[in-house]
């Protein structure tokens, strides 16, 4: 259930921001919540935040606020912008996103005269492109590549704010990049003595004190968590655990019970259901159909005739892929990476204009495009990893990402999410997902590589020099903080309380 408001706490208008800063949120009357308790802390001071927030709680606004920060330095009597005094670096953790960014940040800032691109490996930028843009967004792996390079020193100088968005990414395996970003980054702050102000952003997490350590944030002043009666529409789980053990048993069973909570909502609520590959996208929305056929219940979705009807029909002779032109017109659909733009857009305006019912899709939706339902379904959690050869659980954050979905701010007075997995895995699941699991740092098992790119930029020249660095990444404000989570005993703490010889011993055992 949503929070009261607390006696001091109102809603900040727009009206009342600095001048410089309203055009950029001419769209909003007021701040909301969150927005409200941060904007000063965003607008009137440059110390490092972390704003750890539900999914859909408004953490894009409270960015862009730290960017009004930034751009308001630059700005002359008359109006101008130097634009070429600083940069702001954004980074989030899909491409998908990174568009949405630029998109977003890009017409926001239009008024400014403001260039916003997007670094990404679809998207390069040449160094006169670089050198003309204010605010680049880009993913881990692409700051990684660009501050890694020495000769690109002109250009990183010029940064004076990183924004990090999901950083509870650090738990995934491409964790290590972004640590190796944030100890690079404030390496350099204190090598050059330019500030440079951290702002990360992340969903509920318990560990957040981990996440604030390393990114050097005064925790009563620079650390903001909200918990999940924060969101904007509040979400009602189930969970539910299957208990078949055969493969083509188990896929019945679980579209039995995605048919019968689609059902539930039939021709009231939109459901979202993700499944795990692109295959199972068809395969899934199929079997529902045809259970609907069976049991004569597809004129619960759409009304003969209906306007809504009218328009799937008509849209669905301009597709493409082959299976959604055969649900359409019943008012189902599919979504996935392997289908054409065209159509991946054709399928997100028409569900956003309410005409397709259900919609069956892999995790990049999730990630991407903001596209929210009233009832989010995942089914199954089982996800083939092409590294491993083999099947593993579906990640925390992934789970979190997909529930965040659930419920649609401008109509719905409550989200549905329901989770579907094998009996064995609920308690996993439930557990994960009431915040218990702390994020942990996967920096192990990337070490050799992350050494070696700081030994060629010249960072690292000895042991001494990357024990020193270790000390900068979050694996190592986790192993203080659990010793024996990473198989540190108990005397071993009290011999080396800084941990300096664990820390040697772990750059000799990737040397070699």
């Amino acid at each position: 259930k949503p929070k009261p408001f607390g006696t001091e706490e109102t809603l900040v208008a727009v009206e009342k921001l600095p001048k410089y800063v309203q055009p950029a949120f001419e769209d909003f009357k007021t701040l909301n919540r969150i927005q409200s308790r941060l904007h000063k802390s965003a607008l009137e001071s440059d110390e490092n935040l972390l704003l750890c927030a539900p999914t859909g709680a408004g953490k894009t606004n409270v960015a862009l606020l730290c960017m009004m920060r930034e751009i308001g330095k630059h700005i002359n009597s008359d109006g101008t912008i130097n634009a070429d005094e600083f940069k702001i670096i954004y980074v989030a953790p899909m491409r998908s996103l990174v568009q949405e960014m630029v998109g977003n940040f890009g017409k926001r800032l239009s008024s400014y005269n403001l260039t916003v691109s997007e670094l990404t490996g679809d998207h390069q930028l040449t160094r006169e492109q670089i050198q003309a843009t204010q605010v680049i967004v880009c993913t881990p792996e692409k700051w990684d590549i660009i501050t890694r390079k020495g000769g690109e020193k002109t250009f990183t100088q010029l940064v004076r704010l990183v924004i990090i968005d999901e950083i509870h990414l650090l738990h995934d395996e491409r964790g290590p990049v972004l640590e190796a970003l944030v100890a690079r980054t404030i390496r350099n702050i204190e090598t050059t003595q330019e500030d440079v102000r951290l702002v990360g952003l992340s969903a509920t997490l318990p560990n957040y004190q981990d996440v604030a350590t390393l990114l050097r944030i005064k925790p009563e002043t620079g650390l903001f968590y909200f918990d999940n009666s924060f969101r904007p529409v509040p979400l009602e789980q189930q969970y539910i655990g299957v208990t078949e053990k055969k493969a083509l048993k188990r896929f019945q069973v679980m579209n039995d019970i995605v048919y019968e909570k689609v059902m539930e909502h039939a021709g009231r609520n939109q459901v979202l259901v993700f499944v795990h590959s692109r295959k199972e996208t068809g395969k899934t929305a199929r079997a529902i159909r045809d259970m609907c056929l069976e049991k004569d219940t597809l004129g619960q979705f759409l009304r003969e005739g209906s306007a809504s009807m009218e328009v799937l029909r008509t849209e669905a002779e301009q597709v493409k892929n082959g299976e959604l032109k055969d649900l359409l017109p019943y008012g189902f659909a599919i979504h996935h990476a392997g289908m054409t733009r065209v159509d991946r857009t054709l399928v997100e305006d028409l569900f956003a204009d309410r005409h397709i019912q259900v919609l069956v899709s892999t995790a990049t939706l999730a990630w991407g495009v903001n596209l929210p339902a009233h009832t989010v379904i995942i089914k199954g959690t089982q996800v083939y990893n092409p590294e491993k050869g083999r099947w593993v659980e579906l990640g925390a954050l992934d789970v979190l990402q997909m529930l965040g979905r659930a419920g649609r701010p401008q109509y719905d007075t409550k989200g549905e999410g329901i989770l579907i997995t094998n009996h064995s895995e609920l308690q996993y699941y439930l557990s994960l997902l009431n915040q218990q699991l702390p994020i942990e740092s996967q920096l192990i098992s990337k070490m050799p590589d992350m050494l070696n790119a700081e030994i060629v930029l010249g960072t690292i020249q000895s042991v001494r020099d990357a024990v020193t660095w270790l000390g900068y990444t979050y694996l190592y404000i986790r192993m203080l903080r659990s010793p024996q989570l990473y198989a540190i005993s108990v005397d071993k703490v009290k011999e080396d309380p800084l941990l300096e010889q664990h820390r040697a011993d772990l750059v000799h055992t990737a040397a070699l």
